[in-house]
């Protein structure tokens, strides 16, 4: 076969700008690892590219997609092992070079984490980006440890859902927040033990169940919300700018004096692959294969990848949204 099926967005718009078209398939070449792909997660960074809003590193036309996950085909002069399943993720995908959203991509052998597990291709295929930016945002942005008290602000986002699951695991007490107080329940099924409904303002709601503020939060709104959040943790707790649902990530007049309140630390987290140990992304499959962890999951095939793109846009699925590339996976 030397082509294959994929979404391109030729300049950016609405979602109908994304165009299902029979196009070249990759060729392997040193150092890079070609990918079967059988699903792929949808992120906000795919919308902010489709948008207009990204930054100048992104080429048209481009083929969107941060991650994927499927059967490593080829991995010339690398040692991962041909045939086994993998995930791909960031490093330039769907941005300086064609990413995920295809029926094969060609990625750098940098990107790639081979996985042994039983989990079902939808399920796995929603894990990659989300799992890394939660774990990397908990570890390395917040360094949350066991017992502490975590808020996660944009708590029904894929990687605000994920965020709570994993921090209960460690033992920690989880206050997630949503906009709709309808989605309060499907929160607490995850384990989150409080929900708070998000006005804006939300800092005296959070102390009046952590007085003294939260160890850890997790800013997955973005610009419009960070001050406030700030407000909600204890002296030499820590914030962490991960997620921009509002998709306004620039705080303007910044002074950080004013905005940042005495003894708070404010950190950020952006990161890739390297930051997911393989042995946490299977640890974690595993938990949802067996029915330890509940993930859910909204299942699109690759002709409805445009109204999965509408979905995202409008805020209209709490779960992380994933597309099999091919009908056969369902």
């Amino acid at each position: 076969m030397t082509t294959m099926r994929a979404i391109v967005l030729d300049a950016p718009g609405p979602p109908s700008a994304l165009k299902l078209r029979d196009v070249p398939k990759p060729e392997p070449k040193a150092g890079w690892v070609l990918l079967r792909v059988e699903a792929f997660g949808l992120n906000r960074s795919e919308l902010h590219t489709r948008l207009g809003l990204a930054d100048a590193d992104v080429t048209f036309p481009r083929v969107l997609g941060i991650e994927a996950t499927g059967v490593i085909e080829a991995a010339p002069g690398t040692d991962l092992p041909v045939g086994s399943k993998a995930v791909a993720m960031v490093g330039g995908m769907g941005r300086s070079f064609d990413g995920g959203y295809a029926e094969y991509t060609l990625v750098p052998a940098t990107s790639v984490i081979p996985v042994d597990t039983e989990l079902d291709w939808a399920r796995l295929g929603a894990l990659p980006e989300v799992l890394q930016t939660a774990w990397g945002s908990l570890t390395i942005g917040i360094g949350l440890t066991e017992g502490q008290t975590l808020l996660v602000r944009g708590g029904t986002s894929s990687v605000g859902m994920m965020a709570a699951l994993l921090a209960k695991r460690r033992g920690a007490t989880v206050i997630s927040t949503t906009r709709h107080a309808t989605r309060a329940d499907g929160l607490q099924a995850l384990g989150v033990d409080h929900v708070v409904v998000d006005d804006g303002d939300i800092a005296a709601a959070v102390r009046a169940i952590v007085p003294d503020g939260v160890d850890g939060a997790l800013e997955l709104v973005g610009a419009p919300t960070l001050r406030d959040t700030l407000r909600a943790c204890r002296v030499g707790g820590t914030a962490c700018f991960t997620g921009m649902l509002s998709n306004q990530w620039i705080v303007e007049r910044f002074y950080p004096i004013e905005f940042i309140p005495t003894g708070v630390r404010l950190t950020a987290y952006g990161g890739g692959a390297s930051d997911l140990p393989s042995e946490v992304l299977a640890e974690v499959a595993t938990a949802i294969h067996t029915g330890e962890l509940d993930w859910p999951v909204e299942v699109y095939d690759l002709e409805d990848t445009a109204r999965a793109h509408d979905d995202m846009e409008h805020n209209r699925v709490a779960a992380k949204q994933v597309v099999l590339t091919r009908r056969s996976n369902r």
